[in-house]
Parts: structure tokens; C-alpha cells; sequence
């Protein structure tokens, strides 16, 4: 598997990023909660989010975003987004997408902010590791945020995603999605995973993912 790095959101993957204070003095608890996009905070479609337009948040994802905040946990969004190197659109086209899902989020809820977005314009045949199944973009968002909180530089030799690179995961950290590539994805990172119904979204488990006995979903 080839490692193909994963793309940020309107910065280079290796920039500095700058942390967004908790609310409340709240402190990090050491977690991460890896993000899927389509079905886990917008609606999805079989036929990919190609606008602005298309992009309709799913019902009380602010209000559990905000919860996941105050409760000190950091989010990183982690999107397989193949139209791009399909050659169906470009950077530009996701870029204006996740504009418009961080507008409509902080309107809602000024504590629904996401900390890090990450996604992989890889098609299925360039095999890359930062493809969900594949763990790239979780263990990108491992050493991104663990840096950023710890106020150190990323690492030099931040063009390999190497296990060697990781921070040890806080035990509360989770996988959300609704789709098996993104259960696979969780479960080959070490963490928790959740899993659920596209119509719901994120709201479906946020108890759960609050919940420290909750080891999240097993499937077979």
C-alpha cells in the first residue's frame, strides 16, 4: 500500500495548526474522535456532495459537536473524497464545500467547531494507505493534533506515515461512520468505533461515545 499522504483543508499537511480554545477552561482529556463525513455529519448521497448546494448537515450534529468540545475531546474529520482524482471536480470545488460546513456549524453552535480536516482525493486504485480502509488519515490527525496540543513542531520526516510517528491514543478516542471501510479504518487504528445510521448521523451515539464503559461497535 502506497502512502500517498492525505490532504488539509486549506493548509499543507505538515503547516502548524492552531488550536481552537475549549470552552469553559475545559483541558484536552487526551481523545480524539475521527470524524466521517457523509452520513455522520451531512446527508450523504450515491452520488457523491459535488456543491455547496448539495451540502445539508444532518439534524443536532452542532449541538454534539459542542458536546464533544466541552467535554474536552479534539475532532479531526477524516473523508474519503475520490471525485477529485476521478477528475469529477477539483480541490477547489471540496474546499467551498467544507467552507459552507463550517459556516452552518458555528451559526448554529458556536462550540461546534472541528479541529482538523483531513481527506484522501485517492480513487481505489492508486491503493493508498490514506483511503479509508486504510489508516493514513487517522494517523495523520494522531500526529497533527498530539503536536499541536503539545506545542511542538510536527515532525521532520512528516512524509511517511509510519506507526513509529504516532502518539499513544487517549483511551476515550473513536471512530464515527456508516460505512464498513470506516469501521475497518477504526478497528486497524486501536480505537473505539461507532457505527451508524446515515439518516442520524453523529447525535445516534454521542452518549455513547461519552460514555468511557462504551467500547463501541463489534462487527463480523
Amino acid at each position: 500500500m502506497d502512502e500517498l499522504l492525505p490532504y488539509r483543508h486549506k493548509s499543507g499537511i505538515g503547516e502548524k495548526l492552531n488550536l481552537t480554545k475549549f470552552p469553559n477552561d475545559v483541558s484536552w482529556n487526551g481523545s480524539i474522535i475521527y470524524l466521517d463525513r457523509d452520513g455522520v455529519i451531512n446527508k450523504g448521497s450515491e452520488n457523491y456532495i459535488n456543491s455547496r448546494d448539495e451540502f445539508v448537515l444532518l439534524p443536532d450534529v452542532a449541538k454534539s459537536l459542542a458536546r464533544l468540545r466541552k467535554s474536552g475531546f479534539r475532532t479531526c474529520l477524516v473523508t474519503n473524497q475520490s471525485p477529485i482524482n476521478r477528475g469529477y471536480w477539483s480541490h477547489k470545488t471540496l474546499e467551498e464545500i467544507h467552507e459552507k460546513m463550517i459556516e452552518e456549524l458555528s451559526n448554529l453552535n458556536v462550540n461546534a467547531v472541528i479541529d482538523l480536516i483531513l481527506y484522501s482525493p485517492y480513487s481505489p486504485e492508486e491503493n493508498s494507505i490514506s483511503r479509508k480502509p486504510g489508516t493514513g488519515m487517522l494517523r495523520a490527525g494522531n500526529i497533527i493534533l498530539n503536536s499541536s496540543e503539545l506545542g511542538i513542531n510536527l515532525p521532520s520526516n512528516f512524509d511517511s506515515l509510519d506507526e513509529a510517528l504516532l502518539f499513544e491514543e487517549g483511551s476515550m478516542s473513536a471512530m464515527v461512520g456508516d460505512r464498513y471501510v470506516d469501521y475497518q479504518a477504526g478497528k486497524s487504528h486501536g480505537v473505539r468505533t461507532f457505527m451508524v445510521n446515515p439518516n442520524s448521523g453523529l447525535s445516534e451515539v454521542i452518549n455513547r461515545i461519552l460514555d468511557k464503559n462504551d467500547k463501541g461497535d463489534v462487527l463480523h
